[in-house]
């Protein structure tokens, strides 16, 4: 491969244009911008210095995707109009591909430029909206718009395969899609251009082993400067990063550019406003045992039906990771990361994510209150987006959606026990109410008990086998008629053997009709002489009326008893019936492990209660929770 060697006509260096792809190389004497021309080379002008930061990318670094090789050669340094830089890494390929590594917020993203199909054309940048789908744009999942605004070339160092011009500035259009897809649109040219590729992490790319760049002289300037107010000496944890920051002394607002601080306005936060529970500066440790460190935390506010309801948010910071959130609200809090907007499907007001489905909680304009710390955007007092909230305990997705911007993020609830060792703390004021994406905690007791009545059915079921009912007496006996309806008449059975640990049924038939007859039945232990009575009162009636024919009672009737004493014994039977100037002919059955199931339907109620009171519990839980909702008459 051949270099060009040449002078720069700025300030006369060598300079040597490595690639082949390579349209400006920025001169390492005198940061000119110098293009490479077919007329030869041009002067575009001087570039700032990149701004520092603790990216363990630099120019030189190689990698590795697809199999392909590839190595860091340049650098571009974009600042967004709303505050913050990010930067963007020229990666050329052994094979030829030229791509472009993003670096924003502690992700990468490596995408290639992608051609249009023949006819197909891309809506002008003032017609874009959010969460467009732009079909026309080759992807293996369809690209949405998440982002629009306008980007000023600030800043480059090596060599770039476009023609950088310092400070210029150019609309861009950033895409996602599912799966990790994501695509930029570049407004600079007509037409414009598209860059598609996906998110990446370093190891993904063979620079797992990249280390954040340590810059010990930067820190300790950082600590050196001074509030423009009132002279207060200010320490920024991420100034290469930091836009905003707020004087601890006298709750001034303060612009950071590049190190400099400039006094916007002063801070007033309100008389009803609570006090921040976490310092600025505290380090607390999450999942994965990952630290970050709090450096910012903000007061908003929305305003339902003119009750105005408070909550923080505490912006973390980890060089390696990037910026997460941690949020308080009524005690309670949750751990907050950003997601794929893609990754989000609406399913009318409802969305699914990751397979599951979110109910919508809250959708209203959420107001910035009161600022401390510093932040990576350029945080106004009054600034509003409008945020909607939906939930799925422990998660709750949030969208919020400004002019040119949508962003998802979901958080995870956190108990107060997780905070305090979190951050090694103790005492934090509890919770009240119920959080929005706080879980239920008694699910336990519904499973375990719901667990002990399916353990009962199948005992019951396996059981039965067991419980096959015998029969030791099976006799028809006449009882005489009588001289008055009040007058018995007795009559014994023959004797019948009965074994001991088993239930007794004795069960006893009289064909009345439209008559009753009343049996005193007497079991008599033969050895013992021990006696156990049950009344068997038998009636039956039928006729017909205007609603047809109709019958009450029943000829036959049981009743049972519990175990007794093995034995022999004899049946006394003693009855009055209505007709006794009749016979009355009586058939009684004995049986014995009779299976009833009167313990089975005792304990199913007395275990049914657990998972019972556990139910109502969770729909008080769940009603208390969602009657904080702006869409409590909605369907779960």
């Amino acid at each position: 491969m051949s270099v060009l060697k040449a002078n720069c006509p700025s300030c006369a260096a060598p300079i040597e244009f490595q690639k082949g792809s390579t349209i400006v190389l920025v001169c390492p004497f005198c940061r000119s911008a110098v293009a490479r021309t077919d007329r030869g080379l041009e002067d575009l002008g001087r570039v700032a210095e990149i701004v520092d930061s603790e990216s363990p990318l630099k120019i030189g670094l190689k990698g590795m995707f697809k199999d392909q090789r590839f190595e860091l050669t340049g650098r571009a340094q974009n600042r967004h109009e709303l505050g913050g830089v990010w930067d963007e890494w020229y990666a050329t390929f052994g094979n030829g591909w030229v791509g472009w590594l993003a670096e924003a917020q502690g992700k990468f993203y490596l995408t290639f430029y992608q051609p249009l199909p023949q006819g197909a054309q891309l809506p002008a940048f003032e017609s874009l909206q959010l969460g467009e789908s732009l079909p026309q744009i080759p992807n293996a999942t369809p690209l949405m718009v998440t982002e629009k605004g306008t980007a000023t070339a600030v800043a480059a160092d090596g060599e770039i395969p476009y023609k950088l011009e310092p400070n210029e500035r150019s609309n861009y259009a950033d895409l996602s899609g599912q799966g990790n897809s994501f695509g930029t649109i570049d407004y600079s040219m007509n037409p414009p251009w598209v860059f598609v590729g996906q998110q990446v992490t370093l190891a993904e790319i063979g620079l797992g082993d990249a280390k954040s760049v340590k810059r010990e002289a930067q820190k300790v300037a950082a600590k050196g400067m001074g509030c423009p107010n009132c002279g207060g000496a200010l320490t920024l944890t991420a100034p290469d990063k930091a836009e905003r920051v707020t004087c601890p002394y006298c709750n001034s607002l303060l612009d950071v550019n590049k190190g400099n601080l400039s006094w916007l306005k002063s801070l007033a936060p309100k008389p009803d406003a609570p006090q921040f529970v976490l310092p600025i500066g505290a380090e607390g440790t999450f999942k994965d045992n990952t630290k970050f460190k709090v450096i910012g935390a903000v007061v908003r506010s929305v305003t339902v039906e003119g009750i105005q309801y408070f909550w923080h948010e505490y912006l973390l910071y980890n060089p390696m990771i990037g910026f997460r959130w941690l949020t308080h609200s009524d005690n309670h809090w949750s751990f907050v990361e950003p997601i794929n907007p893609a990754d989000v499907v609406s399913v009318g007001t409802s969305i699914s994510f990751n397979g599951q489905n979110f109910r919508i909680f809250q959708d209203a304009p959420a107001t910035v209150q009161f600022v401390q710390g510093e932040f990576y955007w350029r945080v106004e007092q009054g600034e509003t987006v409008r945020a909607i909230d939906f939930v799925n305990a422990p998660l709750m997705l949030s969208q919020e959606i400004t002019n040119n911007e949508m962003n998802w993020s979901a958080g995870v609830y956190m108990t107060n026990a997780e905070i305090e060792k979190a951050f090694n703390i103790t005492d934090l004021p509890k919770p009240w109410s119920v959080a929005p994406n706080q879980p239920f905690t008694g699910g336990f007791y519904i499973k375990y008990g719901f667990a002990m009545l399916a353990l009962l059915f199948i005992v019951a079921i396996f059981m039965l086998p067991f419980s096959s009912s015998s029969t030791v007496l099976n006799e028809t006996v006449t009882l005489q008629p009588t001289t008055s309806v009040t007058t018995p008449q007795t009559v014994f059975s023959k004797q019948f053997e009965l074994k001991g640990m088993r239930n007794v049924r004795i069960t006893a038939n009289a064909p009345v009709s439209n008559a009753y007859a009343d049996l005193d039945i007497d079991l008599i232990n033969e050895q013992s002489q021990e006696v156990e009575s049950v009344n068997v009162p038998i009636e039956y009636y039928s006729g017909s009326d205007s609603d047809g024919a109709w019958t009450e009672g029943s000829t036959t009737q049981d009743a049972t008893l519990s175990a007794l004493p093995a034995g022999k014994y004899t049946l006394k039977v003693a009855g009055t019936w209505q007709k006794f100037n009749e016979p009355l002919n009586v058939s009684v059955k004995v049986e014995q492990n009779v299976s009833r199931g009167v313990n089975f339907c005792c304990a199913f109620v007395l275990l049914a209660l657990l998972p019972i009171f556990g139910l109502i519990r969770k729909f008080t839980f769940e009603s208390r929770k969602w009657s904080e909702s702006m869409f409590s008459g909605g369907s779960s």
